[in-house]
């Protein structure tokens, strides 16, 4: 989940903690889709084209949960489990003991981290825990995240924008003065 969430807030343009975000390009774009999916090896323009496509039919879902359409979000997930004809398989490699995978047939990077990506939220979207998918509710910011708090109450993408929301709140009150 943490993949999707990284995915979606480098590949998908909007606001950022206040600012407009942009996509990365070229090199810096292809760095951040590395840095998102934890890889060691270089990304190709092709492979960052096709995991920015998927990262945009992500958002979608963030933001039909987000906008109370759980119907949308579902069907959104589902049309992105059959596109990447996403199966669960168990996989063992790079030294590493067998894992599971949710890898399609196509053999992409792209569809196959898509795969991954669309079965976690999947997971996440059909269980108690929906409301967890989140859209970060700060004023001038439009990034997701996952709430894996304990009580369930997070409403912001970082830290950062709960302090921005909580000093601006605290001007308001008069609380603290302007310099």
């Amino acid at each position: 989940m943490a993949v999707a969430v990284a995915l979606v807030n480098t590949l998908t343009p909007g606001e950022r903690r206040g600012r407009p975000y942009r996509i990365p390009e070229g090199e810096a774009r292809r760095a951040a889709v590395a840095e998102a999916l934890r890889m060691r090896r270089e990304i190709t323009e092709e492979e960052a084209d096709e995991l920015e496509r998927y990262a945009a039919r992500l958002r979608q879902v963030f933001d039909a949960v987000a906008a109370g359409d759980l119907d949308r979000a579902a069907g959104r997930l589902n049309r992105l489990l059959r596109d990447t004809e996403a199966r669960p398989h168990l996989d063992r490699h790079d030294g590493e003991p067998w894992h599971l995978h949710f890898h399609g047939t196509g053999g992409t990077l792209g569809g196959d981290w898509a795969a991954s990506c669309a079965t976690g939220l999947a997971i996440v979207l059909g269980s108690e825990l929906h409301d967890r998918l989140g859209v970060c509710t700060a004023g001038r910011c439009d990034r997701v995240y996952v709430d894996v708090s304990r009580n369930g109450t997070r409403r912001y993408c970082s830290t950062a924008c709960q302090n921005r929301v909580k000093t601006a709140a605290f001007r308001d009150r008069g609380l603290i003065k302007e310099r």
